[in-house]
């Protein structure tokens, strides 16, 4: 094993589509509007949420959380994957390098968490409703702050893993940005022993937290299917399939890390870390809330004071 020419790096060159040029200019248009949908939209479900009292409660409250995730997840990478895109340097320092790596790995994991907290709400909501209305904020409080820790202190895990190893040159990154996968393959060492670590990540962030939300919606399932308004059997079940619908987008995730770095082809890691990236944060509002009634009604009273008070 040759490690004397492993050191740490001053930067690292991103090829991303480089490949592609044809795709350069697209993909600058679909980053840039993407990411204005999904800072206005994170933007919009945040505020609401916290001036509109009619929206304190415990859903709209993580829904609030993934928001305010949302914003930093996407502010973390497209703003260095545009510059990318428009510069004939399409270079990152180290240390950015390490800042973009620790929080795609500590939002990422963060999201899963809160993902299965927000199913649990709704289980309780819907499937015992009494416990609901009495359960101590303090509770909701707990889970909000366990989740965004347990993330953080996976990152931590997973990146000192990963930034230990010893690097050789050239320090080229076959990728947008700077993650897991992308950095092993630059190690001088082998990397087989790091493989078992990132199956048990998937395992424990993305397989455990969605084998929960499908049996909670399993049991919302059966509970609603007894609830003898159609109205309420409506309302419920879209809250639900919104739920779900996210919950699809963000599992994507999962085949790439159950996968080991070398089965991996050059182009599905970028596609599935793109999706993961930009699709995901821009549809989480959508999906979620801005075409809910509660946040609609609430988005207009909050215009309308805003409104009233410069009159």
């Amino acid at each position: 094993m040759d490690v004397v020419n492993a050191s740490i790096p001053q930067e690292f060159v991103l090829l991303g589509f480089s490949a592609r040029p044809w795709l350069k200019f697209p993909l600058f248009v679909v980053f840039l509007i993407s990411y204005i949908v999904t800072i206005f939209g994170n933007l919009i479900i945040t505020l609401v949420s916290c001036l509109d009292f009619q929206l304190h409660n415990p859903m709209y409250f993580f829904l609030t959380n993934l928001s305010l995730l949302d914003l930093c997840y996407t502010t973390s990478t497209v703003p260095q994957m545009m510059i990318n895109i428009c510069s004939t340097r399409k270079v990152i320092s180290y240390g950015g390098c390490v800042v973009q790596l620790f929080i795609f790995l500590a939002l990422g994991a963060t999201e899963c968490v809160l993902l299965s907290v927000l199913s649990f709400d709704r289980f309780v909501a819907i499937c015992q409703p009494l416990h609901y209305s009495v359960i101590n904020q303090r509770l909701y409080l707990q889970l909000a702050a366990a989740s965004w820790i347990t993330g953080f202190l996976n990152s931590v895990w997973l990146s000192t893993l990963t930034l230990q190893l010893p690097l050789c040159g050239p320090y080229i990154i076959d990728h947008f940005l700077c993650e897991v996968l992308t950095l092993l393959k630059l190690s001088c060492v082998d990397t087989t022993a790091n493989e078992p670590e990132l199956f048990f990540v998937s395992v424990l962030f993305h397989l455990i937290p969605l084998t929960l939300i499908l049996i909670s919606h399993a049991f919302i399932a059966r509970a609603v299917l007894r609830i003898q308004s159609a109205e309420g059997r409506q309302k419920a079940f879209g809250t639900c399939s919104s739920h779900l619908i996210v919950v699809f987008f963000n599992v994507t995730a999962v085949s790439v890390y159950l996968q080991p770095p070398s089965s991996n082809s050059r182009d599905q890691g970028k596609m599935v870390s793109l999706f993961y990236e930009m699709i995901v944060p821009m549809l989480n509002p959508l999906i979620y809330t801005l075409r809910n009634k509660e946040v609609k009604e609430a988005f207009k009273r909050l215009v309308a004071r805003v409104f009233l008070t410069k009159k």
